[in-house]
């Protein structure tokens, strides 16, 4: 049998023809294609402006630059999640403030947020951990009171949706990862969405080396030829080749969500009664949807995940891990002194979490293989 990954990208023909029609074009970069997924990003998820970068990272710290938050300033986020999520705040010089976990979402635990805000505060950047939305209704509100900037890294999420409405709801800009194992790929992307004509505008400069040719923001020159470096940018554009495929990709997306919720909804019936296991359950109302970038499966402590993980990798299915919390990496103990214990719930959550096989062409046959094995290892688990 051929190896089964936690997730992985599905390209059809469809995808290949628009590529070839671009690398055919008289545009590989900076050309019509980036305007046009970007209007197409903007419909699907309803907001007004999207900006594109060549991957999410790049666009997160696109969100931080725009947040004007600088060296001496804090922001906080969650240890479970990819470092890109802090990292990104890292490259402006500011400080990182992390809490807990939520034991029933894996997300940031909203109260704890509210609890550990202070002056220092210029940026809160939440986490839809593997694709279940972040509520911010709690939080909302006393943030934008205190003028601090939300960022939701929706980095798993596209198409989650909470209490009928979007990703981009409740916050002031919201990041999507076009990387190959998430929803739909451009091979490595992403993108800012935002409702913030001023924040679209730096993004774009940002994105740019900080230059535009735009005729009505030109300082001292208006020749055909002129351009001005207005702020200092970086070269984080994203080609014409990849927005031909996230195009493509971006009208599959629903058809994807809907076949990760299949998935993931007979993952549970499957193995909800097997204790061993702490699964995720899909929602039950319509207008609260969990996009399913990851299916994290909890063992009953490090030692079970660890038999558990060798085993599913021994019968060639290639689970993974999400994520080693950030506070724990050693660049993050040795340069702010975190420490094991600080965040013991996202610490507990790390030593039991395996993230199983998800993705949309994970077929019935391959899936039942996966569901049987794990059912396999319970039943060898009780009786050694």
């Amino acid at each position: 049998m051929n190896t089964i990954s936690y997730g992985r990208q599905f390209i059809d023909d469809d995808d290949i023809s628009e590529v070839v029609k671009t690398l055919k074009s008289d545009y590989l970069t900076q050309g019509p294609k980036i305007d046009e997924f970007e209007k197409a990003l903007c419909e699907y998820f309803g907001c007004k402006y999207a900006v594109l970068f060549s991957n999410g990272t790049a666009a997160l710290h696109g969100a931080y630059f725009v947040s004007g938050i600088k060296k001496g300033d804090e922001f906080i986020t969650t240890p479970i999640t990819f470092a890109a999520s802090a990292n990104a705040g890292l490259y402006m010089g500011a400080c990182p403030v992390f809490c807990d976990i939520d034991e029933n979402t894996y997300n940031i635990d909203a109260d704890m947020i509210l609890n550990r805000v202070s002056e220092k505060t210029k940026v809160v950047t939440p986490v839809s951990y593997g694709g279940n939305p972040f509520d911010f209704e709690k939080i909302y509100s006393p943030l934008k009171e205190k003028g601090i900037v939300i960022i939701h890294d929706a980095a798993h999420a596209l198409g989650a949706k909470r209490k009928g409405f979007g990703i981009t709801h409740m916050c002031d800009m919201a990041m999507v990862s076009f990387h190959p194992v998430k929803h739909i790929t451009t091979g490595e992307g992403g993108v800012i969405l935002t409702d913030i004509k001023e924040f679209y505008e730096k993004l774009r400069l940002f994105r740019s080396h900080g230059i535009t040719k735009d005729q009505s923001r030109l300082k001292y020159g208006n020749e055909p030829w002129y351009y001005e470096m207005q702020d200092l940018g970086y070269n984080y554009r994203i080609t014409d080749i990849q927005c031909a495929l996230g195009i493509s990709q971006l009208k599959k997306a629903e058809r994807f969500i809907k076949r990760r919720n299949e998935i993931a909804g007979i993952y549970y019936n499957e193995l909800k009664d097997f204790s061993k296991f702490k699964i995720v359950k899909p929602y039950e109302d319509d207008d609260t949807v969990n996009a399913f970038h990851l299916y994290p499966v909890l063992l009953e402590n490090s030692r079970e995940r660890k038999r558990f993980f060798d085993y599913m990798r021994e019968n060639n299915v290639w689970v993974q891990v999400h994520y080693i919390p950030v506070h724990l990496m050693p660049y993050y103990r040795d340069n702010f002194g975190f420490k094991e214990g600080d965040f013991p719930k996202a610490e507990n959550f790390y030593e039991r979490e395996v993230s199983v096989p998800m993705y949309p062409f994970l077929s019935d046959s391959e899936l039942e293989y996966v569901i049987g094995l794990m059912k396999k290892f319970y039943s060898y688990s009780q009786s050694t």
